[in-house]
């Protein structure tokens, strides 16, 4: 009888570390399919840049710092992206693509700024067509970093959680998922000031 117990006992623990394992495994790759689609919408807004310093180049001549620093941030974002989808799991990659997407993104805003004075450049068909769908673009960044890191939030409170913790430091899942963060997530913080 004991002995019936016993493998009863050893039974449901197996089943229970083996149900713990797998919804860490599922939790993983739902916050890998969270990156990809963050990565898909990096490449097409590094795609989309391109053209848009091109058309860019015949207005601006006097502004090639401006041009050439958005053209750097792009590479440079590109290839740490490159770094990070070749190991999702690693913080120092996710790091270094924050800190390359907010430089990229201050590049950006230089460059918007410029144009601003240009106002034959902001009227070109061309230009905003290319503005319209980097618009477009920053907005699908935006919604497919929150599921991601929705993703990684999911996965990193059940990784931490007791008994989990034990199985996930023992199935080589002993390291947190890194979030993303959004450049400007200091004002998304700050109360909206309205005044009369």
């Amino acid at each position: 009888m004991t002995t019936a117990i016993v493998i009863g006992v050893t039974v449901l623990l197996a089943f229970y570390l083996v149900t713990i394992y797998n919804k860490l495994i599922a939790l993983l790759n739902q916050y890998k399919n969270g990156f990809a689609q963050i990565e898909v919408q990096l490449k097409r807004r590094y795609d989309l840049i391109p053209n848009l310093v091109e058309t860019a180049k015949a207005y601006l001549k006097h502004e090639s710092e401006t041009l050439e620093a958005v053209v750097q941030a792009r590479n440079s974002a590109m290839e740490h992206l490159k770094k990070a989808q070749a190991n999702p799991e690693n913080p120092t990659a996710m790091a270094a693509l924050n800190q390359a997407e907010n430089g990229l993104s201050s590049a950006m805003g230089g460059f918007n700024l410029v144009m601003e004075d240009y106002p034959e450049l902001k009227a070109n068909e061309t230009m905003m067509k290319l503005h319209e769908e980097l618009t477009t673009t920053e907005n699908r960044i935006a919604f497919a970093r929150q599921a991601y890191n929705d993703f990684a939030m999911t996965y990193n409170i059940y990784r931490q959680s007791f008994p989990n913790v034990v199985v996930a430091n023992n199935t080589g899942h002993s390291n947190d998922v890194t979030l993303l963060e959004f450049s400007d997530s200091q004002k998304i913080q700050e109360a909206v000031k309205v005044s009369f």
